[in-house]
């Protein structure tokens, strides 16, 4: 639903004066004190009951209303209207008077629910369909020009000109059609609104078709509406709730037709976001399909009726657009039309490209320039030196394949990419006598060959940089010993042609020197200039060109040392990302979790995996788990922590061995945040146990170390901050663990009974059969798909309706941090299921709410974890000051005697 912008309800709360609205209504009205006050004119008043504060604009019936408000409630109250429509009363400018002072019998009561629209209604119920439609599309365009938020969206996706919104009628559906049309229950409203709904404006509902919809136009030559886009503002929408609306039926003409009367050479888009694009930066000769399956037999007929004769196709760069635009080309081709492809970045379409490279017209220009071009539809007649054999009239169309090396030049319209040498493209011999004359300049938006690089042939190995200026080579090397920015001393090498025959007698000169000091590189080019033989001026251009271009590359090589080295976000597939959504939607997902570990060679230890699992779901929380996982050597809880770590995707994920004191701080700003930190062994981070602590509690680090200004060579105080938070997984075999770790994290104690250990001897013994290796090849499939589930997560907000109701142990100051824990835990539960929940919105706040079952399950999980983490015994003590209680209570019961007579050895125990 399109909503009224708060800034817009605010302004009409402070501007229109409610003391007006009152007195238009017939109130009288008297100063009391800083109020004013009169008879109610929403009940039968005999003595003032209405009270105005004039400083506030409200209003309140102290009388038998008892009800009160801003001018909206005012207009809604007495008008009988909806909060909507009141506030477009308001806007307008409408004074709402009352009929009369009262009834008939002098008694004042509430207006009913209006019947007559007060505002005045945008179409004509005398108009034809085709001008009942355009007057919609109108106001629309009108309505647009008023929507802060729609002229908003349009300035995010780069579409937000004046002149495109004007020439292509953009609008905006913002719900406020309905309440200018006569009521549904009175005859020319009923009639109105059927005629909208057989147009495909309105629903059967009862609502507009495209509400809460930019809305585009497709209009023919004379102006006509033919199809209508739609694209909602919101992108989170509810389940099932499309993002792109059309008009019933099949799609009609073709958006900017005035592009193929004014061009022979069309870029064609996949979507009218994406034209509009292409509009906007400049690119005026575009138009669109009606995405990937859009491209209609209006379009092709519009393409033979202008005689287009090369189309650039700028479908997105995913998998369903390259299989349509491998599709197209066929058909084109047919034609007789030359084809291109604009291929953007994987993934990419023009306007997430022109938004994200930039500047817009720069971008697709560049893109424009480098489109691959696919072929062309008839065969020309081929000049091999011989006489002329031309091809038949009745030939099919030969596609071309793209060529290996990209063409030199592309002549304007009607030319082939050059071929072999000896072949020579000439016209068909029915076109051949009357060849029009070829324009002297590109169309607009030609695809063309990249302009060649100013660069020089320059080959980087090792530590060894070698540039080419024509015959002169020079070789230079030191290059990375060079790491502040104050000098660059290297050593040159120049010579005439190949370096390696120095010693045949080829001249040449090398030395060692600061190319950064001007004495030094005057000495250098003398030297160089007398061995070869050539003039000062040559030498000392090649060391200009030579000092920027070791600059570069010194440059970039610094960039790379300082930058975090994150893994790249692998693409995924669309098949990858529908079996992770059906993962996510899966019922009992804690126990398909528990599964999946046990086909990744993890058996056992259910509620350790469930609560390690869901620790590193925390992280995209705003205060993620901690989790502690302790045991015996050799007991596995390495192979815990392993298993769980190989599900979180690699650009998510952090695993050390050990940590020096101050290691965390220079891990750059972001490199952390919402990532996994994962310690395998807790003593090999003992010296960054503080820094580790701080991140987990505070989810940030802080630190003033001095350095060295580069420029100035003065020391300076300079500050390096770490952002989290951080869902932090330290394993450690110590039995007694600091205090200040173990209130913020959790403590996952490995079971090292007989039991387990003989189910993980089955479990080695299962994996050298037949089955074993196969689950064996399966295992990267499932790791993968885990993997693609935690990217589709989101970080988001987590509503717990029930909070209130929620009891926890108080006896000691320790649970305060562990009640945090089992809260976060039920939200970790609630994220993991974001996809079977619906998201709500509260103004700009999006979120999760917590359902019973994310209790009932948290709460089954922090019975065991949080009461093992209030132990004052490690488990393994506890478990055998167990078996020490019941072999003393066996024994007992065995001998007849009371607990405190009974008396054992340690040899007996």
């Amino acid at each position: 639903m399109a909503r009224i912008p708060e800034s817009e309800i605010e302004r009409l709360k402070a501007e229109v004066s409610l003391e007006r609205l009152a007195e238009a209504r017939g109130v009288a009205l008297k100063r009391h004190g800083a109020d004013l006050i009169g008879l109610c004119p929403f009940h039968d008043d005999r003595e003032p009951s209405l009270v105005i504060s004039p400083g506030k604009n409200l209003w309140h019936c102290l009388g038998a209303c008892q009800t009160g408000g801003t001018v909206i409630d005012w207009v809604m109250r007495a008008e009988g209207v909806s909060f909507r429509h009141a506030v477009e009363l308001l806007r307008e400018g409408h004074s709402p008077l009352a009929a009369g002072s009262g009834s008939p019998s002098g008694v004042a009561v509430p207006a009913k629910r209006g019947t007559v629209r007060k505002l005045e209604a945008p179409v004509s119920l005398d108009a034809d369909d085709q001008a009942l439609l355009n007057q919609v599309i109108d106001y629309y365009h009108a309505t647009l020009k008023q929507s802060p938020e729609a002229l908003a969206y349009l300035e995010k996706r780069g579409i937000g000109s004046a002149e495109a919104i004007d020439r292509f009628r953009l609008g905006y559906a913002n719900r406020t059609l309905g309440l200018r049309l006569p009521e549904k229950t009175r005859k020319a409203g009923a009639e109105l609104r059927g005629r909208l709904e057989q147009l495909g404006l309105y629903r059967e509902s009862g609502h507009e078709h495209f509400n809460g919809s930019l809305v585009i136009p497709v209009l023919d030559e004379q102006g006509r509406v033919q199809e209508v886009y739609g694209r909602k503002l919101n992108d989170h929408l509810r389940p099932g709730t499309p993002s792109h609306l059309y008009l019933p039926g099949p799609h009609r003409g073709v958006w900017n037709g005035e592009a193929l009367a004014a061009s022979k050479e069309i870029i064609l888009c996949e979507s009218l976001i994406d034209a509009l694009t292409f509009w906007c930066a400049g690119y005026r000769n575009v138009t669109a399909s009606y995405g990937v399956e859009g491209f209609t037999d209006d379009h092709l007929a519009a393409f033979q009726r202008h005689g287009t004769e090369r189309v650039l196709i700028a479908y997105d760069r995913d998998a369903a657009g390259e299989s349509a635009a491998e599709k197209l080309v066929s058909r084109l081709m047919t034609e007789g039309i030359e084809c291109f492809r604009v291929q953007f970045p994987k993934g990419m379409d023009a306007n997430d490209y022109a938004l994200k490279i930039g500047p817009a017209d720069k971008a697709l220009g560049l893109v424009i320039r480098k489109a691959v071009w696919l072929g062309k539809g008839p065969a020309p007649r081929i000049k091999t030196g011989a006489a002329d054999s031309p091809v038949p009239d009745s030939s099919p169309p030969v596609p071309r394949p793209v060529p290996a090396e990209p063409p030199q030049s592309f002549p304007p319209l009607a030319a082939q990419p050059p071929q072999a040498e000896a072949v020579v493209l000439t016209p068909r011999a029915e076109t051949a006598a009357a060849e029009p004359a070829l324009p002297t300049s590109p169309l607009p938006a030609s695809p063309v060959p990249p302009l060649p690089s100013p660069d020089f042939p320059t080959e980087i190995k090792d530590d060894e940089v070698v540039m080419v200026f024509g015959e002169r080579r020079y070789r230079v090397r030191g290059l990375a010993k060079n790491l502040g920015v104050e000098s660059l001393k290297v050593n040159v090498l120049v010579s005439l042609g190949d370096a390696t025959s120095t010693g045949s007698g080829q001249a040449f000169h090398v030395d060692s020197f600061d190319l950064y000091a001007a004495k030094a590189r005057a000495h250098y080019v003398a030297q160089a200039a007398a061995e070869l033989r050539l003039k000062d001026e040559i030498v000392k251009a090649d060391l200009g060109r030579l000092l920027l271009k070791l600059e570069a590359l010194q440059d970039a090589r610094r960039q790379q040392a300082v930058a975090p080295q994150l893994p790249a976000h692998p693409d995924m597939s669309e098949a990858d990302r529908q079996a992770a959504l059906a993962w996510l939607k899966a019922p009992n997902l804690l126990e398909r979790l528990l599964a999946d570990f046990e086909a990744l060679g993890l058996i056992g230890e259910a509620v350790n995996k469930q609560m390690a699992y869901l620790a590193a779901v925390s992280r995209k929380l705003e205060r993620p788990l901690g989790v502690v996982i302790q045991s015996s050597s050799a007991a596995g809880k390495t192979s815990l922590l392993d298993a769980v770590l190989a599900l979180v995707p690699e650009e998510e994920r952090v695993k050390y061995s050990a940590m020096t004191g101050q290691s965390l701080y220079y891990l750059g700003e972001t490199h952390m945040k919402h990532k996994v930190l994962a310690i395998v062994e807790e003593e090999g981070a003992s010296r960054a146990s503080y820094a580790l602590k701080l991140l987990q509690s505070e989810g940030e680090l802080t630190m003033a170390s001095t350095a060295k200004d580069p420029v100035t060579g003065n020391l300076i105080t300079q500050t390096y901050r770490v952002e989290g938070p951080v869902a932090l997984l330290l394993t450690t075999t110590a039995r007694d663990l600091d205090e200040e770790l173990l209130n913020r994290c959790l403590v996952l104690a490995v079971d090292e009974g007989r039991e387990q250990t003989r189910a993980i001897h089955r479990l080695q013994r299962d994996r050298r059969t037949l089955a074993g290796l196969i689950a064996r090849r399966e295992r990267e499939t499932l790791i993968r798909l885990h993997q693609n589930v935690q990217r589709l997560l989101r970080p988001l907000d987590v509503l717990n309706p029930y909070a209130r109701f929620l009891t926890f142990p108080d006896q000691t100051t320790r649970l305060r941090r562990d009640h945090e824990k089992y809260l976060t835990l039920i939200d970790a539960i609630a994220l993991l299921h974001q996809q079977q929940r619906p998201l709500k919105r509260a103004g700009n706040l999006e979120y999760l709410e917590v359902s019973l079952d994310d209790i009932a399950t948290a709460n089954r999980l922090a019975h065991e974890v949080l009461g093992r983490s209030l132990d004052e015994l490690p488990p393994q003590t506890r478990r055998l000051l167990r078996l020490i209680d019941g072999y003393a209570a066996a024994e007992c019961q065995r001998q007849q005697i009371k607990r405190q007579d009974f008396r054992f050895s340690r040899r007996q125990l």
